[in-house]
């Protein structure tokens, strides 16, 4: 399910989501300082005297519920809650986290070693947090479906990050039942690339860390405004085609989606730039190729390793001319020991090393001396 969620971030295919009436607290709102956040659009963050309120109001797509969180140090200082608010007690010494993407913030934030445990670990790429779980100091709880309740209940974690794909989240349900403080990351709802990675700050709420993630952040967008007005310098756009086949249906990004968003940002012409969704759009095989034969460019064809494994898979894909030209570029750059990819992991905290990468791809000649960091080349 981890994975699902996150392939599904890639391609962009958006779950039918429950609507959800949103519940009023009885929390007492007092004057405090918010946060001010330049692209994340799905939380926020406010300070007061005695606690940090935290809202979370896209922690899946089309989600109609708000979920607040209250953060402090002494439960006596804080006003009473209502019935869905969730207490998080600090200081935060042990964690669990539910998706690979969480561990990126953690060891930029210099908080890595309070994770304890994570479902399902042969995921994990970093080789920093691989070595604390080949050291057993992080436990391997099973999988989403199936966690190992009676696992988490001895590690006795201060707190679990977990993720909702449509708001029916049996595993996590239990979890808080056992009185363990749940939160809902929904980083992967952003549409703007930087939007993702600013959710570092909702990560750093919980162990006092602002200033740390406003400096990461900070140099995350300049690295990216850098790339983007660079690719301006460009005398010519590649037209660009993306996504791949599942199940016989074409997944094509959306022109709202992040992944447009990079392509613009790398200016490329992006074949399906006008369309309206933030999600993928469906085709069959034939409209796909009617319409990208001839594309230049073949940016993100899934997690495929070479032309060989694709023309396996659909000899369809051998039509196209980015493919005759071995001019396809994956994500599939970097990968893990049990094969967890890099990009999924790292790639929604670090959106200026795609874009670079993108733009590397598209105007070579822009940055002369880079090497890709999680794109290559299909041979």
């Amino acid at each position: 399910m981890r994975l699902l969620c996150f392939f599904l971030l890639g391609i962009f295919l958006c779950s039918a989501c429950k609507e959800q009436k949103k519940e009023k607290s009885n929390l007492v709102v007092h004057e405090g300082i918010k946060e001010t956040l330049k692209y994340a659009k799905g939380f926020s963050i406010t300070y007061h005297k005695n606690y940090t309120e935290i809202i979370v109001s896209s922690p899946y797509p089309k989600s109609k519920e708000n979920y607040r969180y209250i953060v402090t140090t002494n439960t006596s200082n804080i006003p009473k809650n209502g019935v869905s608010d969730i207490t998080v007690t600090l200081p935060i010494e042990k964690l669990v986290v539910m998706s690979t993407t969480n561990i990126p913030a953690l060891e930029y934030l210099d908080v890595d070693d309070k994770l304890v445990g994570f479902p399902s670990t042969r995921f994990i790429s970093s080789e920093k947090t691989r070595a604390r779980v080949d050291s057993g100091a992080i436990k391997d709880l099973n999988n989403d479906l199936d966690l190992n309740m009676e696992l988490l209940l001895d590690l006795q974690p201060d707190l679990v990050i977990g993720f909702s794909v449509n708001g029916n989240d049996k595993t996590l349900n239990q979890i808080k039942k056992f009185g363990i403080p749940v939160v809902l990351d929904g980083a992967w709802t952003e549409a703007h690339p930087l939007g993702s990675a600013e959710w570092v700050k909702f990560i750093a709420a919980f162990f006092n860390k602002k200033d740390k993630a406003d400096s990461i952040f900070n140099t995350i967008e300049t690295n990216y405004l850098q790339a983007k007005q660079l690719a301006l310098n460009a005398t010519k756009r590649p037209v660009v085609l993306s996504g791949s086949m599942f199940k016989e249906v074409w997944n094509v990004p959306g022109g709202k989606s992040f992944v447009a968003k990079y392509l613009e940002d790398a200016n490329t012409n992006y074949l399906w730039k006008d369309t309206d969704t933030n999600g993928s759009l469906q085709f069959n095989f034939e409209n796909v190729l009617e319409k990208a034969q001839n594309a230049e460019l073949w940016i993100g064809a899934g997690a495929f390793n070479s032309r060989e494994q694709m023309a396996n898979q659909h000899k369809g894909y051998t039509y196209f001319d980015a493919f005759k030209n071995k001019n396809i570029f994956t994500y599939t750059n970097k990968i893990g020991p049990d094969g967890g990819l890099l990009y999924y992991e790292l790639g929604p905290l670090r959106p200026d090393f795609i874009l670079k990468d993108i733009i590397h791809i598209a105007h070579p000649d822009l940055l002369p001396n880079y090497n890709n960091f999680f794109f290559k080349r299909l041979e």
